[in-house]
């Protein structure tokens, strides 16, 4: 008896481009399920992701036998499945922002050759947790472990922007108290935390120059979860000579960018 013959060799790159255009389909499927709410109709997502309805029926034919989505037989909507919500979990318990932050914190520090780190909220306040230095370091008295204050570091301010906590607003309103005349100065006389807080919302990222440490400035920008809240603080600083803390400069530009995408990686969707 003769073996079967093998697939002609023209024949298995189409297998192959079928294949990957049939995981493509059935993604698109889960993340058009995602996008509507975790539940639809065969004809919503059809319309969503612009194929016919027979054809999507198919491929949720398939997922719902992978235990990805079921259907209700009440309303005959699709929902993401149990299989699906525990690949959701397992994602979630990756989704660390300081080691999603560690190819940013490389990146800028050689593309920009500046000093950058992570920083999480303390109970004493903005506590950095990973520092990287460029090969001609900016002599500053920070290392992994010190904290900064809220109202006069960008890292701070990036926080204050995104945190409304009771604590926070605490340790905001001490080192309000305990201001000089000139750091007064340097904020809103009638409503100074707001109006701070709402410009760094408007710009997208804070950015100081010498109020925190002289001679130093830096831009900083909040890394946000799948909840929305802030885990935390992507910054930038280096010499105020040589250093542009604007928020539409290369660096500032170069930090918002780089918090957007750690956040997507941590899950947040809206600067999408």
């Amino acid at each position: 008896m003769n073996p079967p013959s093998a697939a002609p060799a023209s024949a298995r790159p189409r297998e192959r481009r079928q294949r990957v255009q049939a995981a493509e389909t059935g993604t698109a499927i889960l993340k058009a399920l995602g996008s509507l709410g975790g539940r639809a109709s065969l004809t919503l997502i059809a319309s969503h992701i612009d194929e016919s309805p027979a054809k999507v029926h198919r491929y949720l034919v398939s997922l719902a036998e992978g235990g990805l989505v079921n259907q209700d037989t009440s309303t005959q909507q699709y929902f993401l499945g149990l299989e699906t919500l525990l690949l959701g979990l397992a994602a979630m318990r990756q989704a660390d922002p300081i080691r999603m932050a560690e190819a940013s914190l490389i990146r800028l520090r050689e593309e920009l050759e500046v000093t950058c780190f992570v920083a999480v909220m303390g109970n004493k306040g903005p506590t950095i947790v990973r520092f990287e230095e460029p090969g001609l370091p900016v002599t500053v008295n920070v290392r992994v472990g010190s904290v900064l204050p809220i109202l006069w570091s960008a890292t701070g301010r990036a926080l204050l922007a995104a945190l409304n906590d009771r604590e926070v607003s605490a340790m905001v309103r001490s080192e309000l108290q305990a201001a000089t005349p000139a750091q007064r100065a340097l904020l809103d006389a009638d409503d100074p935390i707001e109006v701070l807080r709402q410009s760094v919302r408007d710009a997208g990222c804070a950015s100081v120059r010498d109020t925190n440490l002289p001679g130093i400035s830096a831009v900083a920008a909040p890394l946000y979860d799948y909840t929305g809240r802030p885990r935390a603080v992507l910054t930038a600083l280096g010499a105020s000579g040589g250093f542009d803390p604007s928020p539409d400069g290369v660096i500032g530009q170069a930090v918002r960018r780089e918090a957007q995408a750690i956040s997507r990686m941590l899950g947040y969707t809206a600067n999408r």
